[in-house]
Formats: C-alpha cells, sequence, structure tokens
C-alpha cells in the first residue's frame, strides 16, 4: 500500500485538493486503474474540459501523475499515486530538509558494453556506424540523443553533491525509456535492469518499441518506421525500499547504497543476458521522443 504522510502544514494544498465530490470520486476511479480525460469525464458525467480542470488540480498536489502512452495517438493516461493519506495533527519539531537536481545528456556516459543491434543519433544524424560497438567510444557520443542496444549496460556518473553531516532520505531517477526492436513493435516485452552503486534496484518490463507515429520531440529525418518516443520512467529509493513509479519492485534501501562514501553516484542501465524478456533498450535525450530531459537524478536529504 503506498501511503503519503504529512504535516499539519504539508496537509493543507492536499486538502484543498480533495475538498470536491469530483476530484474524490476520480481518485476513486483510478483506483481501479489508470484512465484518461474522456473516460474520467464519461464515468463522472460531467464536460470533458471540467474533468481536465480536475486532473490538473490532483496533478499539482502529485495525488495522481499523468503519462503519455500510445494508442489511437497518444494519450494522456493518469494513475493514482497513493492508496492511503497520513496526516499528523501532533506539530513536530521540523527537519530541515533539502533537494539537489543535476541532469546528465544521455551521451554523458562513462562505460558502456553492449551488443547489437546497437546505435547512436545525434540530432542531426548517425553517430559513426549502426550497429558497431566501436561507435559507442567516438568522441561525437557525447551529442547522443538516441542510444539503443540489445543486451549488456551503460553506466553514468552524476557528481555527488551531498553535504557532509547530512542523512540522505530518498534518491530518484527519470528517463525516457522503451524496448528495442527491429523498427518498432509495440508488442516486444524487455527486463530493463537498473543498478545503483552496483546494488541492483530492479527490472522494469517495458511493453514494447514504439513507433508508427512521430514523437513529439523526434527529428523529421528519422523515418517513423523506427523507434520514436518511450515511457518517462521514476526510480525512487528509500528507506522503505525502491519502487519504479511508486511500485515497490525490491527492499533495497537507501542506507544500503552508502551514497556518502563514494565520490560519485554511478547509474547503469541494461538488458542481462539471463533476462527472461530480452527485447533490448532505448534510451531518449531532449531532442527525441516525448519529454525534454536527459537522465535526471534528485537527491532529498535532511539535516541532522
Amino acid at each position: 500500500m503506498r501511503t503519503l504522510q504529512l504535516t499539519l502544514h504539508e496537509a493543507i494544498e492536499i486538502t484543498k485538493a480533495l475538498s470536491n465530490e469530483h476530484r474524490m470520486e476520480i481518485l476513486n476511479q483510478l483506483t481501479g486503474g489508470p484512465k484518461n480525460v474522456n473516460d474520467l469525464s464519461e464515468l463522472l458525467a460531467i464536460p470533458f474540459s471540467t474533468a481536465a480542470a480536475h486532473i490538473k488540480k490532483l496533478e499539482e498536489t502529485d495525488l495522481i501523475k499523468t503519462e503519455i502512452v500510445p494508442g489511437r495517438g497518444n494519450q494522456k493516461v493518469s494513475s493514482k499515486r497513493y492508496d492511503r493519506i497520513i496526516i499528523d495533527l501532533e506539530e513536530k519539531e521540523p527537519i530541515m530538509e533539502d533537494e539537489i537536481t543535476f541532469e546528465l545528456n544521455i551521451g554523458e556516459y562513462v562505460h558502456c558494453q553492449v551488443e547489437p543491434t546497437c546505435g547512436l543519433l545525434s540530432e542531426k544524424g548517425i553517430i559513426h556506424i549502426l550497429d558497431d560497438p566501436r561507435s559507442f567510444f567516438e568522441p561525437e557520443r557525447k551529442n547522443a540523443q538516441l542510444i539503443w542496444f540489445r543486451s549488456g549496460h551503460i553506466e553514468y556518473h552524476f557528481p555527488n553533491r551531498i553535504p557532509y553531516g547530512t542523512e540522505v532520505e530518498e534518491l530518484s531517477f527519470s528517463v525516457e525509456l522503451c524496448s528495442e526492436a527491429p523498427y518498432h513493435n509495440l508488442d516486444w516485452p524487455s527486463d530493463i535492469t537498473c543498478l545503483i552503486n552496483d546494488h541492483e534496484i530492479g527490472d522494469w518490463t517495458s511493453p514494447g518499441d514504439f513507433g508508427g507515429e512521430r514523437g513529439f520531440l523526434t527529428p523529421s529525418w528519422w523515418e517513423t518506421h523506427n523507434t520514436q518516443y518511450g515511457l518517462l520512467k521514476y526510480w525512487n529509493i528509500n528507506k522503505e525500499g525502491s519502487f519504479i513509479d511508486g511500485m515497490k519492485i525490491s527492499s533495497v534501501t537507501i542506507d544500503q547504497l552508502q551514497l556518502q562514501d563514494h565520490p560519485y553516484i554511478s547509474l547503469k542501465l541494461g538488458i542481462k543476458k539471463e533476462a527472461n524478456n530480452l527485447g533490448g533498450i532505448n534510451i531518449f535525450g531532449t531532442k527525441f521522443g516525448n519529454y525534454e530531459q536527459g537522465l535526471i537524478m534528485k537527491v532529498k536529504y535532511a539535516h541532522v
């Protein structure tokens, strides 16, 4: 069960968002699974514009999340983030908390071991040669906006800017990903593994390799029968375990990562050769796909 725990002060905006019967009913409907605005408009018997406004309010307070998924054209689908909200009525001494955010271009990896099919694209064209792992070590790789490989891994090092004498509460990463099929295939599952500081956080099974219609950011020269976009995925590690999009995937906790003991924070993404679904990986940068971002890391820490 996913729980949101709040202080009295933190609960002010949340309770405002919940003080509407339509928004409460939207959360109730999302208990049964993700839905788009049309679905919710019909279920609640309210205009599309009204449903969209309620969804926006729930997004602003992080009670729901919305992502673009393939269907009859790209459509926005909303899902519930939490199953339970707890408000502490007793005021406690506040703990000063801060956050570090850092973004890397997807071409700024420090090491990789990949097998074909594989390749890299910049915003303007192919980097070196397709299906040749040597291309991954070309200097131009730093300009990569789309990276793909069938199996293997790629490793990034984020600078460790966590202040000394603080306690890390939470670490998260986000990146746009999908499977890697010949051209594209919406039904092409792939088990994508995430490791942080060489601790295996868990797998996410990508449902397919998305193409057939252009990604919002994908350049026009990259033909639509090729991979076009992915799904924006969030890995989160805290004191309770490791999660992807709010769903627990392993018992690895933030303390086990020993972030303070390393000069950098290592993130590896890859496909294990023994994976049940050996479907490869596509990684999208700021100029390809549907989301204008590379690899984003966030670290929340407390002054103790």
